[in-house]
């Protein structure tokens, strides 16, 4: 591999050393100050750095520390070269973080040695942040299907196996970016949102798929499908995972206290939770169910608009209320 090693020292003649024991196998760039190491390595990144520690202006120690606070240059080996042999100076070197030290008189063996030392060490750990971070995709995928499926299998229960979930995550993202969410934030709702009806597997088809009228005790039952969702989740720290169980938990709390199982009353209500209330009634609104037809959007939209302050986030009713081209084209996009 052809690596590129930056040399930074204000002597000529431990330049010429270094020069001497390291052209014939690196690339060399070499500056005399630390503002110039600064300037070069912002148009160019090396492979490596030798850093002389006294230097005229800005010494070794505050170029290594402007290194290791960027992200962009944080990674780059920096070896001390000094004729400092104090412990209390290697000690700042190393915590600032320099991986080693050579100490003048050069040797132009030990040098040779360090540099592929360090370059070596260096590329295995690339090679290793590109495995874990490759692992952690397929991890991060594996995960979020496993999320999907868990939704799609609640809604077979429900006899609802459209495109219900897909449109009621889609809302959810719309709802979360106009509201002000970050991207990740809102990435994150997107992807919990199919699991709010997760519990409903375990509640009787005769219940759910009832063309009439339920029950007191049937509606009771009902009812207990976001406490039996949570336990179905688990605890868990993951953050997607626990906003699921939010959702799962809070979904059908209403913004005035009547909803269940907790009757939280407005902001004891997670925003999450109140944002998926309005997309998960409006897209049961505009298609039919078991025991209803199916609303025109106008009608469905009015309703939401009329139930703020009871059921839903007036606040969040109003910005539903805004997004009204995109909701018809992501319902055109998923139409059953």
């Amino acid at each position: 591999m052809d690596y590129t090693v930056l040399i930074v020292d204000d002597n000529p003649s431990a330049i010429e050393i270094l020069k001497s024991a390291l052209h014939k196998d690196y690339n060399l760039r070499i500056v005399t100050n630390g503002e110039m190491a600064i300037e070069i390595i912002k148009k160019s990144l090396p492979d490596l750095i030798l850093l002389d520690v006294m230097m005229p202006g800005m010494n070794g120690f505050e170029v290594c520390k402007i290194l290791k606070d960027c992200v962009k240059t944080k990674d780059i080996p920096v070896i001390f070269v000094t004729i400092m042999s104090d412990v209390y100076d290697e000690n700042e070197g190393f915590n600032i973080g320099a991986v080693d030290y050579i100490a003048k008189p050069i040797n132009a063996v030990t040098v040779k040695a360090r540099v592929k030392t360090h370059l070596s060490l260096a590329h295995q750990q690339k090679e290793l942040d590109v495995q874990v971070r490759e692992k952690t995709k397929e991890l991060n995928k594996s995960r979020i299907d496993l999320v999907k499926q868990l939704g799609i299998a609640a809604e077979y229960k429900d006899n609802e196996i459209g495109n219900h979930i897909t449109r009621v995550s889609k809302y959810c993202g719309l709802i979360a970016d106009k509201y002000g969410y970050s991207e990740n934030d809102s990435s994150l709702l997107v992807l919990a949102a199919p699991m709010h009806d997760v519990g409903k597997i375990a509640i009787e088809d005769r219940i759910l798929n009832k063309p009439g009228k339920l029950t007191a005790t049937e509606w009771k039952r009902v009812k207990e499908h976001t406490t039996i969702g949570v336990k179905i989740l688990g605890k868990h720290e993951d953050p997607l995972l626990k906003l699921a169980s939010s959702i799962i938990s809070q979904h059908h709390e209403k913004w005035d206290g009547t909803g269940y199982p907790n009757g939280y009353k407005g902001t004891e209500i997670d925003i999450n939770s109140r944002i998926l209330a309005i997309a998960d009634v409006f897209d049961a609104l505009t298609n039919k169910r078991s025991y209803k037809e199916a609303w025109t959007f106008e009608e469905s939209f009015e309703y939401i608009s009329n139930d703020g302050g009871h059921h839903f986030d007036p606040d969040l009713v109003k910005v539903f209320g805004s997004l009204k081209r995109e909701i018809y084209a992501v319902y055109n996009e998923f139409i059953d």
